[in-house]
């Protein structure tokens, strides 16, 4: 096994001609914790946005802007439908951090949204710097599994089921956030880590006031460990110090935008221009009739 040093939660996603995930994990769990107690709904976190058939997800952070990672936007392109909460709404533009390159640091995008999202409370950004030692939560759908096992179940035979874990903040770089999956009694009571399906999702924290996202599901880097295994280490984008872009972007017209940031979609391995429609068509989400 070699160093995961960069791992998109996309990347195993070839299934018959078309690029999807053959295991593409959500939530991975503890084995010694009932199965059910991870199971989550919308209102967990209600912000929560997903962007294909597969999973993969953003955080709603203004009615009319969705906080993702940056390796998650190849097929959100003008027009797209994406869910959040029970609303499906199109995709107006996107835009990624100037400096982001596939599989590296500050894996970060926004979405804006052709129309304001009302039905939903947009999650609050975590401004302060003091992350280190926070308990949070991850949320998510896909396959799932165990920390002794890895992903046993795939994203089709689970099928969208939202599951939600905890896990702790060990350390910060001036990117990322980074967890670990402990076992026993090194773990919290409901500890667990995302995976691939769950690109893009947050940690969060709930306050009196709201949610607050705190990080961007963004990629492992571990040596031995595959994805959801105990013992792997996780690294979400870290909002604190994107903060300034975030703000700025949001603030800003459509010209400014566009010289604050990147219009790359960041094609997965096995995407090219030509099959990008057809595999962008095929894990779309369809309008409720």
């Amino acid at each position: 096994m070699h160093k995961n040093s960069y791992l998109i939660r996309l990347s195993a996603l070839l299934i018959v001609n078309l690029i999807l995930p053959s295991k593409a994990l959500a939530i991975v769990i503890r084995h010694d914790k009932p199965a059910d107690s991870y199971l989550a709904v919308k209102e967990d976190f209600p912000p929560l946005a997903t962007f294909y058939n597969i999973g993969v997800h953003g955080t709603l952070i203004d009615p009319e802007w969705v906080l993702t990672a940056a390796h998650t936007v190849f097929c959100l392109n003008r027009g797209q439908n994406i869910q959040v909460g029970n609303e499906m709404v199109e995709v107006a533009a996107r835009y990624s951090y100037p400096s982001y390159e596939l599989g590296e640091e500050h894996d970060l995008a926004l979405i804006r949204l052709m129309r304001p999202v009302l039905s939903v409370q947009p999650a609050k950004l975590f401004r302060s710097q003091d992350e280190r030692d926070k308990e949070i939560w991850f949320i998510g759908s896909g396959g799932t599994g165990t920390g002794l096992t890895g992903e046993t179940i795939s994203y089709k035979d689970n099928g969208g089921v939202l599951r939600k874990a905890q896990n702790k903040i060990v350390a910060v770089t001036k990117s990322d956030l980074r967890f670990v999956f402990e076992s026993g009694q090194e773990g919290l009571e409901l500890e667990g880590v995302s995976g691939n399906g769950d690109s893009g999702g947050p940690a969060y924290i709930k306050e009196n006031d709201g949610y607050y996202i705190l990080g961007v599901s963004s990629r492992v880097d571990s040596w031995f460990k595959d994805v959801g295994e105990y013992g792997v280490k996780e690294l979400y984008t870290r909002i604190s110090t994107h903060i300034d872009w975030i703000d700025k972007m949001m603030a800003a017209n459509e010209l400014e935008r566009a010289k604050l940031s990147s219009s790359d979609g960041f094609l997965q391995s096995g995407m090219t221009p030509e099959n990008l429609p057809k595999i962008c068509a095929s894990i779309s989400l369809k309008p409720v009739q």
